[in-house]
């Protein structure tokens, strides 16, 4: 709680959480503890799937909300595209919307840093880890559109066809393991760019995915990363060194799972039943 106080202390404007992280509890206390409103921190979390379905991811929300000790949360996620009931699951998080657990977000201040230029989600429910089959299957079975997909993004890992389907969809790509888990951090393509331009790696990678218009989510451990983790919006990568960085997806590697590649039956999402 710590660490997330800190971040919040110093303009970290969102934070992104779980169910399956099991630290809703120590957002809620770090919020109390930085001083700041609830309505001036962004708060992400999501549903761990499970064979319960719409039941589940009902309790879940409620269990986020005693945790987080809000009566909303502002962007709720179904966490990955498995367990064979997302389309009821999903379906059940819309009609909550309309109760008013899920808040439609807006910021009246200014917005000062590129970051928050891109944390205008005027809808609240989203999903993660979908890949574009799965989004499709939301339209056919009438579902209402996410406004957010959280997804792997960095170089190695760039995602093309799904950012696409988002971008001419209208659904925000919120984007996770900015630093590839820093399994990647001394690369030698990385590492020159970040030597040119008098940068650390890590700020080269969270700068590349900004200037591609990502909302991006780097995790850290460490109280000083906070701080140059977020001198990223002053100074740019030049294009020929994001052509550059650009290229490394060309031969795709992932830091992590990949459940966007999970079939419609795994997900749940080529029918809708319901649970008794």
């Amino acid at each position: 709680a710590n660490l997330i106080s800190t971040a919040l202390e110093q303009g970290y404007p969102l934070i992104d959480t779980a169910e399956f992280y099991n630290n809703e509890h120590d957002v809620g206390t770090a919020i109390k503890q930085s001083g700041k409103k609830r309505e001036e921190v962004f708060v992400i979390s999501k549903w761990w799937p499970s064979s319960e379905g719409a039941k589940g991811v009902i309790n879940s929300l409620d269990r986020c909300l005693k945790h987080l000790d809000s009566n909303y949360v502002d962007l709720y996620m179904i966490h990955a595209p498995r367990e064979g009931h997302c389309g009821e699951a999903y379906r059940a998080l819309s009609d909550a919307k309309k109760e008013g657990k899920l808040k439609v977000w807006r910021s009246s201040e200014a917005k000062v840093h590129e970051i928050q230029t891109y944390l205008s989600i005027y809808r609240s429910l989203g999903v993660s880890n979908f890949g574009v089959i799965h989004l499709e299957a939301l339209a056919k079975l009438g579902l209402e559109k996410p406004s957010v997909n959280q997804i792997q993004i960095n170089p190695w890992y760039q995602n093309r066809d799904i950012v696409r389907y988002c971008r001419e969809n209208g659904i925000t790509v919120l984007g996770y393991s900015p630093l590839a888990k820093a399994k990647k951090i001394d690369d030698e393509t990385v590492a020159g760019i970040a030597k040119k331009l008098s940068k650390s790696p890590a700020q080269i990678l969270i700068r590349w995915s900004i200037q591609h218009g990502f909302i991006t989510i780097p995790k850290t451990s460490q109280e000083l990363r906070l701080i140059s983790n977020a001198d990223v919006f002053d100074w740019a990568i030049p294009d020929e060194d994001m052509n550059t960085l650009d290229a490394l997806g060309e031969e795709k590697w992932s830091c992590t799972w990949d459940p966007t590649m999970s079939s419609l039956e795994e997900a749940g999402l080529h029918q809708i039943t319901f649970q008794e």
